[in-house]
């Protein structure tokens, strides 16, 4: 664990412009168009998630060097890590699940693609593997991990039942509904729904992960 307040705080400055320009860039504000559909994405919320947090570490940071605390900067981190779990999960189904799915494009290397994808959610992690302290989580705290999900869920449900469309399908040119192909109730059916059951499982069980690590494996 790194303790020096300085080197914490440029981290998390560093961190919270990159997060941030990959997400503008990803909503097309570089362009000079505007992405607003971009929104409705789990991608999108999550990595939002990801820049509040770096807002909330950097201010604090700012406020740990200003009072002259001693000790280092671990920070929320209850929150950081069910952020960081929370995002990551981003990182996971985007590469093991989706570009599978879609195939390799230019698209797959654009800065925001790459940005959102991969680079923000492992700033994350590295923030919270550098800067975090042992034994600050509670058991609780693997099912906070779900929390966000559960929410994405419930948005884009009544999202998708309430008319909003993602885009027209190739295959049979009807509108799409729902974000993702594994959350598609009007093309796979109930099997939708043990695709939510598995992802929301494969959550905890990564905050069990954390937990343990924390817990067993790392010392104070």
């Amino acid at each position: 664990m790194i303790k020096d307040k300085r080197i914490a705080l440029i981290f998390r400055v560093a961190a919270l412009l990159v997060a941030l320009a990959g997400l503008l860039d990803l909503l097309g504000v570089f362009s000079g168009k505007a992405y607003i559909g971009t929104l409705y994405y789990y991608t999108t919320l999550s990595n939002i998630l990801a820049i509040i947090l770096f807002v909330m570490l950097a201010v604090r940071t700012v406020n740990g060097i200003r009072k002259g605390e001693n000790g280092g900067s671990c920070y929320f981190p209850r929150f950081a890590m069910v952020c960081t779990i929370d995002v990551l999960i981003t990182f996971v189904v985007y590469w093991v699940l989706l570009v599978p799915y879609f195939g390799d494009t230019m698209y797959l290397w654009a800065f925001g693609n790459l940005a959102v994808h991969a680079i923000t959610p492992l700033l994350c992690l590295f923030d919270y593997i550098l800067f975090s302290e042992p034994r600050r989580l509670k058991r609780r705290d693997i099912l906070y991990v779900a929390i966000f999900p559960l929410c994405y869920v419930v948005f884009s449900s009544i999202a998708g039942l309430t008319g909003h469309v993602y885009g027209m399908s190739s295959a049979d040119d009807k509108p799409i509904r729902f974000p993702y192909f594994f959350f598609d109730f009007d093309r796979i059916g109930a099997l939708s729904l043990a695709y939510i059951g598995g992802l929301l499982i494969f959550f905890c069980l990564i905050g069990c992960v954390f937990y343990f690590i924390d817990s067993k494996l790392r010392k104070p």
